[in-house]
């Protein structure tokens, strides 16, 4: 890979960025009552877009919010410009990306619109996340932010509304502790600016409809797995190669999976809550490819798990699929709404580097290039054994590449190491499937034990 290429800067990037810090320091004031520096803000933003088809709306938009005048349609807009910047940088990062590491992506498809449902719970929400945008994060109250409780509420039944619900859900959490709004310090403006405005575009009707699928049969590789850990909830995402039966080129595939779960649950207790709903994950966890037969997959590469239409097949390493089948494997494209520098990772195989530490930070040194990659140690999971000193000791990586803050780093999924001069891998998602390991086995005993106490009190509690 060449690591050199994904340290030189890309024109125009920081130029893209300057504009949408600017809009979300516009809304850490509120746009109920403009000042003239959030007003430079927002027709900095609309100037980022002028040469777009967005450019005579967004001017409009950041005119009247200016004005402290701004509609829904309005926000809708200026929501719709800050993500057409952040997904124009991700394009150029991804760009670099398949330059430094010589992939190839398939063609593009067209997104068509959804169809209009529940157009009346869509717009309560938009008029909530109106709301917010007026008062400003400075200006939230437990008033402002308990409005969403009846929405949600409504939504959550509808299958079609859940993933906005949850969006809206989650966050109405995150602001309710943070209020009062003129109390915080410091608050998370990027995170808070993403959230508002992807959820202001989801409540576009059809916006967040299912995507279109089409059947995939063939085999599964998988290559490691990648788990997100919150209070509440928790989803492991498998990446793979997937070979089609019919001999066309292996593609790059995701499938995920989510649960909610409790907060006493945590690290490796988490498997016992994610494995019943997919067979992919003791396919990982062994070493194992699976057999899918018509397999619904998006255009992104997401397929949507069934075990009924995938079952385990021959042992299959992760090592060998990174040497062998992931250099000619094609990447899929991102969909537009999902396009977001944060949502970056792209599945990488390194080996032969050096390991350097400086102040706690690892870097990979590949030979040939002289440009270090960071090592993002801080999202290696805690749900199975690999840790950052195996990390340390490794010498081949199969990993996720990121962008954050301004430069490119890996996440390790699995590792090669040298014990007594045997090659010896350690893999984040070994214990997906169960596992005899010490470690493995008393954290989920312990996460075991807890679910069991929570549903005995809430069996008491039902009975009542």
């Amino acid at each position: 890979m060449r690591t050199d290429l994904l340290a030189e800067p890309m024109a125009g990037l920081d130029e893209a960025l300057a504009a949408v810090d600017g809009f979300d320091r516009a809304l850490v004031g509120g746009l109920l009552r403009p000042q003239p520096a959030q007003a430079a803000d927002l027709n900095q933003l609309a100037c980022a877009v002028a040469g777009t088809p967005l450019a005579s709306r967004v001017a409009e938009a950041a005119e009247k919010a200016a004005a402290g005048a701004a509609s829904e349609d309005h926000f809708v807009a200026l929501a719709a410009a800050r993500t057409a910047l952040l997904g124009s940088v991700h394009d150029a990062l991804m760009t670099r990306v398949d330059e430094a590491i010589g992939r190839t992506r398939g063609e593009a498809t067209a997104s068509t619109p959804g169809e209009r449902h529940m157009v009346n719970l869509l717009a309560a929400a938009r008029s909530w996340l109106c709301d917010l945008a007026r008062a400003g994060w400075q200006g939230i109250d437990h008033e402002v932010v308990s409005a969403s409780a009846q929405v949600v509420s409504s939504m959550l039944p509808d299958p079609s509304l859940r993933r906005l619900a949850t969006l809206l859900d989650g966050f109405a959490a995150e602001l309710a502790a943070s209020c009062p709004g003129a109390a915080l310090k410091r608050m998370p403006v990027r995170r808070w600016g993403d959230v508002w405005s992807r959820a202001m575009l989801l409540t576009v009707p059809g916006a967040a409809d299912a995507p279109t699928t089409t059947p995939a049969t063939g085999r599964l590789l998988p290559l490691g797995v990648d788990v997100h850990e919150h209070a509440t909830a928790a989803q492991a995402q498998v990446h793979a190669v997937f070979e089609p039966a019919d001999g066309s080129a292996p593609r790059l595939v995701r499938a995920s999976v989510s649960v909610p779960k409790p907060d006493t649950v945590v690290g490796a207790g988490v498997w016992q809550l994610l494995r019943p709903h997919m067979s992919l994950l003791a396919a990982a966890g062994e070493g194992r490819s699976m057999e899918l037969h018509d397999m619904p997959i998006t255009a992104e590469g997401d397929l949507i798990w069934s075990d009924e239409q995938g079952r385990p097949g021959e042992p299959a390493d992760p090592f060998a699929t990174a040497r062998v089948v992931l250099p000619t494997a094609t990447a899929a494209h991102t969909a537009p709404l999902h396009r977001h520098p944060a949502a970056i990772a792209v599945p990488v195989f390194l080996e032969g580097y050096a390991v350097h530490k400086d102040d706690d930070v690892l870097t990979f040194t590949t030979a040939g290039h002289g440009h270090g990659l960071a090592v993002d140690a801080d999202r290696v999971p805690t749900t199975g054994p690999l840790t950052p000193e195996a990390v340390a000791l490794s010498n081949a990586c199969i990993g996720l590449l990121r962008w954050n803050a301004g430069a490119f780093s890996v996440q390790p999924l699995a590792v090669e190491t040298t014990v007594r001069k045997k090659a010896v891998a350690v893999h984040a998602g070994a214990w997906a499937g169960g596992t005899a390991d010490k470690t493995g086995a008393k954290a989920e005993k312990a996460a075991t034990e807890a679910v069991a106490v929570l549903r005995e009190r809430a069996g008491r509690l039902l009975r009542k």
